[in-house]
């Protein structure tokens, strides 16, 4: 089955964060473009590396292998364009049909091998070029053939999308990693981290103190279930949520009510109608652009005067790991 072509106009990323992949335009500069565009490329050996790297997911959607090749001829044509950028005033781009690209190249039969390669040099290539991208050269414009105009700093936005995007599309996104991981190994998870140490422990019944005997709590991220335990000791009450389905399962399975829950997107409750929310060592998943609306919305179901409680590794940056806690 021929997969249909894809005629939607994308530019509307650059305005909005984008709903599926949590991407946000305006979080990245042209100086952010060369790492990033970098370091998407492990993760796309992770995904050509995959044992069903050919298998599409339905007739209609690429497989892996193809939004590989799809992603290694984005990163080529971007070059182009950067290139013609820099070196004309407002250069109009040849028209790429991608749909024909996968089809005449024929993405499907592609070795991954030699596509991990060529994707990695291709990032490479047009990393390089942003990187040669001053505050001068930055506003340059050029335009697609749909009339589509862009300056560097945009182009580079919406190629970093596009990249992000179809990370997205496979399964690779930090967010998708992140839940796959931890139902891979939430009893293991659980088991590892049962005991809390007694700064944290003091922390929690400091909270709980605060608080008062029977105050209604917001857990996000409850994971194994072991604070949830320390502050219901202390005599409060606790709603215990986490986004990943494995952990939520396994509070269930020991007699506790539990919801599979995301805070950035999903119902948290009424204004004002928790005491207090607990988010233990879970808000450093979230993607550092989604912070501020995270917490905001966290904020906007505490009571006046309730409590927000939030820890997170120090540290300098951002960075994502499937190693380690």
């Amino acid at each position: 089955m021929a997969i249909e072509p894809d005629t939607k106009d994308w530019t509307w990323v650059l305005e909005r964060p984008c709903p599926d992949c949590g991407f946000t335009s305006a979080s990245h500069g042209v100086a952010d473009l060369p790492e990033l565009l970098r370091s998407t490329t492990a993760t796309w050996s992770q995904v050509l590396r995959g044992p069903d790297v050919r298998e599409r997911p339905d007739p209609a959607t690429w497989s892996p292998l193809e939004y590989a090749c799809h992603v290694r001829d984005v990163h080529r044509v971007f070059a182009e364009r950067v290139t013609l950028m820099l070196a004309q005033d407002a250069p109009a781009f040849a028209s790429w049909d991608q749909d024909a690209t996968a089809l005449e190249s024929d993405y499907a039969a592609a070795d991954p091998v030699e596509v991990d390669v060529d994707l990695i040099e291709a990032a490479g290539t047009v990393a390089g070029l942003y990187a040669t991208v001053t505050d001068e050269t930055a506003g340059r414009t050029g335009s697609r053939s749909d009339g589509s105009r862009f300056t560097v700093t945009t182009l580079g936005r919406y190629h970093l999308h596009d990249v992000v995007h179809h990370l997205h599309d496979v399964g690779h996104d930090p967010r998708s990693v992140t839940i796959r991981s931890y139902d891979a190994h939430a009893a293991a998870y659980r088991d590892a981290s049962a005991v809390m140490s007694e700064p944290l422990q003091a922390t929690a019944e400091a909270f709980a103190q605060r608080l008062g005997a029977g105050a209604q709590v917001l857990e996000i991220g409850s994971a194994g279930g072991r604070d949830a335990l320390v502050l219901e000791a202390a005599g409060l009450r606790v709603r215990r949520t986490d986004i990943t389905p494995a952990f939520v399962g396994l509070l269930r399975a020991s007699g506790h009510e539990a919801e599979v829950l995301d805070p950035l997107h999903d119902d948290l409750g009424e204004p004002g109608s928790v005491d207090g929310v607990w988010a233990g060592a879970c808000l450093l998943h979230v993607d550092r652009a989604d912070l501020p609306t995270v917490l905001s919305r966290l904020a906007e179901v505490v009571r006046p005067e309730g409590l927000l409680h939030v820890s997170l590794k120090e540290g300098d940056g951002e960075v994502w790991s499937t190693h380690g806690s």
